[in-house]
């Protein structure tokens, strides 16, 4: 080893603490590379294999009844790869052990082998046989939550029918990776399950020999999908074809689509923030090194070492320690990484799910935390490079002080110890400022994962106890006249039913459409109820449209425009409707009408869809049982239940995040507060040492440091709270889609508890060197050179 490498290992060994809490730092950095991009291609990889391998469709229609024989038709469109035309309906299910009804939806596969289409992954078992009409394969969440295996049965209603069904297999499809239900916001597996029978045997209980009512296709590479979803549409159109939309718009897919898109934000904002506080603390401790070794670098050259040789061992320096961080993140990266994807295989439906370790990734990561270490420490090498032996040997110049303050004033208003504290912030300008920048950052982390808690309560708030108030939604098998409100106000514990209309549209206006549904809502409606831009219940008018604010600016329409309406559910009628108000809505973008509205619109007579019901709570089993007992309901949502999983669900994710963003925040305060205060302390050593001999007490003396890092935290805090709210307010903005929007409530507790955070953090670093201060040898001390 030669003196140089021996001195380098001495350096570190008496730098330890400096080097760790800069390599943390750098760490911190590494392992959120190595987790978001990891488990992004883990997720991205994955899902893009699942899709090509099994053939997931690329556009898909729904359609009311269509003969089989439109197949060959369908086929023949230029661009078409695969076409799989299925029966699909929703189903009530009674399921052992369980009270309340489960939703189901029951899909059709080809008699032999797998659809053309949307294949499925067999995990267990087989799939059912033509020639058993009560067979099912069904999907593994669904199984899991309900143990299910080979050979169980379970009962669904389908048609007004009650079928005993035997699972044969556990599958798994690229259309369900994220199986969802009707009015829930996450994925309830035990209230929500997807079943596979053979058409034979699902269009004998459905009553739809020779027809489909579903379809899904693959796209050639390079086919014009315009045209594609033209030419389908004007197929299915004469028999209630209800628009066809493309793979992005399917709710599977969405979902997906938005965690990747999180996880690519995450990967694109968070690791900068490190390497900026990496570098500078890298800077800081660089430079303060080569002020107090100049003499030793003078007798270096003397001696005979050329300059980038003495450059290249500080140079050197920066890279262990870098090296040291990275090694840190590669190990802490890839064991969150690994739990993150543990905790997605929870909620996305893969046949596999592996945590992806890519060799170019950690050399990345690596190589980019060792520049911005380099970079950071570019002008302090570079200064001991050109630094002549014979100025290193003399002193530095001493510095200049200048009066910062009217002595009088100065006197009235601060100590001279705070004064003190004070010039040397003013001295420093742009490192005082970088610290403060640096503690901003940790702030805006905490702000980022805390702010998801305020703005899901909020969200709760509005949609489950503003908006939809009931205690469930009975969705009917299909529309039906105002009589059946009148069977619902009778089913056991209903205290009050409010009915609904829905209905698929297409609205347009300019060159601008949009794919969504009109909900007829009652007059006097107080289970659910309609929201204007700023959240206040509104009626909905006599006659007109009530359009959310999303759609508006997606269709260029504000009040008082005709927009057009085409009722492509009943006979792809266009129809312009008024628009009479901009609404909001967290969640869908449904359009709203008066229901009476709305009937005279369609012009079919009154008819209802549904109804909102309050329910008596100690008759609720009996409500259960009367719906699992009556044909004319296609499923219930039950508000409550899909609150309390949303709840629990977010809940979870938000308590590991603000767990992994506090720890990293603490890190970042924690490693900048420590080497400031480490640095300040050695540069100052002399000064506080003279105090202590002049009679100052250790409190007063170490107040001058204390002060000084005092008011860079605390000038820190509004500059992270508004950092915090940014980059809140761009994770929000890549949250929003047409499924939700996640609404921007920042409380302030929130900016409280993580200014609190942080300075406890920067607290704590600042009495680790406080107890410096206290042991201080003066006579050593003071004996060394300035």
């Amino acid at each position: 080893m030669s003196m140089l490498d021996r001195k380098l290992l001495r350096d570190i060994l008496r730098l330890w603490a400096q080097v760790l809490a800069v390599a943390l730092v750098m760490a911190c950095g590494v392992m959120t590379i190595i987790l978001a991009i990891g488990a992004y291609r883990s997720l991205e990889e994955t899902r893009a294999v699942f899709y090509e391998r099994y053939r997931f469709g690329n556009l898909f229609v729904t359609a009311n009844r269509a003969p089989l024989n439109l197949k060959e038709r369908i086929a023949a469109i230029e661009g078409v790869g695969g076409v799989d035309l299925r029966i699909v309906d929703y189903v009530l299910l009674d399921m052992p052990g369980m009270a309340e009804p489960a939703t189901g939806i029951a899909v059709s596969i080809p008699d032999s082998g797998q659809p053309a289409v949307n294949r499925l992954y067999i995990r267990s078992g087989r799939l059912p046989e033509p020639d058993r009409p009560h067979e099912a394969a069904v999907l593994e969440s669904f199984a899991l939550a309900h143990r299910l295996t080979q050979g169980s049965t379970f009962e669904a209603i389908m048609n007004g029918r009650k079928q005993t069904l035997t699972v044969t297999g556990i599958v798994l499809s690229p259309e369900y990776i994220y199986a969802i239900g009707p009015g829930d916001m996450v994925p309830d597996p035990h209230r929500f399950g997807v079943f596979y029978m053979t058409r034979t045997a699902l269009e004998g209980v459905m009553d739809m020999d020779g027809a489909f009512n579903n379809a899904s296709f693959t796209v050639l590479r390079g086919a014009d999908t315009d045209h594609l979803i033209s030419a389908i549409d004007d197929l299915l159109d004469p028999y209630g074809g209800q628009g066809t939309y493309l793979r992005k718009d399917q709710i599977s897919h969405t979902f997906l689509d938005n965690e990747l898109i999180q996880l690519r934000a995450m990967a694109a904002i968070i690791p900068p923030i490190f390497l900026f506080v990496a570098a500078f603390l890298v800077n800081m401790i660089l430079t303060r090194l080569i002020t107090l070794e100049r003499e030793q670098i003078g007798l270096l050259k003397a001696l005979g070492y050329r300059d980038f040789e003495v450059g290249w061992h500080y140079a050197k320096l920066t890279i262990v320690i870098a090296l040291i961080g990275v090694a840190i993140g590669f190990v802490a990266g890839n064991w969150i990484g690994r739990g993150l994807t543990r905790l997605y295989a929870e909620f996305f439906s893969f046949p596999f799910l592996i945590f992806r370790e890519s060799v170019d990734l950690y050399a990345i990561s690596g190589g980019v935390s060792v520049a911005a270490a380099v970079v950071g420490a570019g002008k302090a090498i570079w200064s001991v490079i050109v630094l002549p032996a014979a100025v290193a040997m003399r002193p530095p110049a001493p510095v200049r002080f200048r009066s910062l303050f009217r002595r009088q004033l100065s006197s009235r208003l601060f100590s001279q110890l705070t004064i003190m504290a004070i010039r040397q912030i003013i001295r420093t300008p742009v490192r005082s400022l970088l610290t403060s920048l640096g503690v901003a950052l940790s702030v805006s982390l905490l702000v980022v994962a805390m702010f998801s808690s305020d703005s899901v309560d909020y969200m709760v708030e509005q949609i489950f106890f503003r908006m939809e108030r009931q205690d469930a939604t009975l969705r009917l098998d299909r529309e039906r006249s105002p009589a059946a409100l009148d069977a619902i106000r009778h089913m056991p514990g209903v205290t009050r039913a409010e009915p609904f209309r829905s209905i698929a549209v297409k609205l347009r206006n300019k060159n601008h459409e949009k794919d969504l549904a009109i909900l007829g809502m009652p007059e006097g409606g107080e289970l659910g109820r309609i929201m204007d831009a700023q959240m206040r219940p509104i009626e909905s008018p006599f006659s007109g449209l009530l359009v959310i604010g999303r759609v508006a600016e997606a269709l260029e329409l504000k009040v008082g425009d005709m927009v057009e309406v085409e009722l492509v559910e009943k006979d792809h009628r266009r129809i312009d409707v008024p628009v009479t108000g901009i609404v909001q809505s967290l969640v869908g973008i449904d359009a709203y009408m008066r229901i009476d509205a709305l009937d005279r619109l369609i012009g079919d007579g009154r008819r209802i869809s549904g109804a909102r019901i309050s329910v008596d709570a100690s008759l609720k089993e009996a409500l259960y049982e009367s719906v699992k007992n009556t044909p004319a309901v296609a499923y219930i949502m039950l508000i409550g239940l899909s609150r309390e999983q949303f709840r629990a669900t977010i809940e979870r994710n938000i308590a590991m995040m603000t767990t992994v963003y506090t720890t990293l925040a603490v890190i970042v305060a924690f490693g900048l507060i420590y080497n400031s205060a480490r640095i300040q302390l050695s540069e100052r050593a002399r000064e506080l040492a003279s105090l202590r001999v002049l009679g100052f007490t250790r409190t007063e003396v170490s107040s001058v440091l204390l002060t000084e890092l005092s008011v860079v935290v605390l000038v820190a805090q509004p500059l992270g709270w508004a950092l915090g709210y940014l980059f809140s307010k761009l994770v929000i903005e890549g949250l929003t889609s047409d499924l939700f929007r996640v609404p921007f409530v920042v409380n302030s507790a929130t900016f409280a508890i993580s200014s609190l955070v942080v300075m406890g953090a920067s607290l704590v670093s600042a009495l680790v060197v406080r107890r410096r201060i206290d042991r201080l040898d003066l006579v050593s001390v003071l004996k060394s050179r300035e």
